[in-house]
């Protein structure tokens, strides 16, 4: 089940929905692509998002990360572990997040998607203080815009593509019933998933939920008062 399109007009032209989406590509493309798999766990260590990092500050000088350094909140933003998830995470970004800059424009959607994205990081450590495994990944940024979205066009419809023996097979739902059956899906991994080691993680259930509710939370303050809501007819 993977959205296609929804059925939202922009008035405006996304430049930074743009912008995040070739950033992310290019730094994908110039820094990661391509990496054997010793030296891209070292830049996953280094610039992915490690809970006991923050929470074990001597372990973490011990083994030698850079003391008083936060920057992984924002660079593992812009770190992705292949092509599918980054793929995954940039559609995502592509159908909600023009929308959503339709009513901020640029420069406050790019500050409601870093603050989004930190604090998915920051719900995601709390929830795995003992947690060396570093994440990467725009998704609890991403997961910010979709729980904008999911106040912002509550009357919005999604056209879902639903593979049936890779038949294209296209479904209409409300996008409010998307939405709502993502976060049932995450609440579901977060509270049932058990972890196991790996070099890196992808999917971090907790940050997730964490990027959603900061995007239900803080959309309304980041909203340009000259850019009034879309009424459908």
């Amino acid at each position: 089940m993977i959205p296609y399109r929804d059925n939202i007009p922009c008035r405006y032209t996304p430049w930074m929905t743009w912008s995040l989406i070739a950033v992310n590509t290019m730094l994908f493309l110039g820094i990661q692509y391509g990496l054997e798999a010793a030296p891209r766990n070292a830049l996953f260590q280094l610039y992915g998002l490690v809970p006991a990092r923050f929470t074990h500050p001597d372990w973490a000088v011990l083994i030698g990360f850079p003391p008083g350094d936060y920057s992984a909140f924002v660079s593992s933003l812009f770190l992705h572990s292949g092509w599918l998830h980054l793929v995954l995470n940039l559609w995502l970004l592509w159908i909600f997040g023009d929308n959503v800059e339709d009513r901020m424009g640029a420069v406050r959607f790019l500050l409601f998607y870093l603050a989004c994205g930190l604090l998915a990081g920051a719900l995601h450590i709390f929830f795995n203080v003992n947690s060396a495994i570093p994440t990467v990944g725009a998704s609890g940024a991403i997961a910010g815009i979709m729980g904008a979205f999911y106040f912002l066009y509550p009357q919005a419809r999604v056209v879902l593509w639903i593979p049936v023996f890779l038949l294209p097979l296209f479904v209409e739902v409300p996008a409010i019933a998307f939405v709502g059956l993502w976060v049932i899906i995450q609440m579901y991994k977060a509270t049932t998933f058990d972890p196991t080691i790996h070099p890196y993680a992808d999917v971090a259930w907790w940050g997730h939920i964490g990027g959603f509710i900061a995007g239900m939370l803080l959309h309304p303050l980041f909203l340009a008062s000259e850019r009034d809501p879309l009424l459908l007819e």
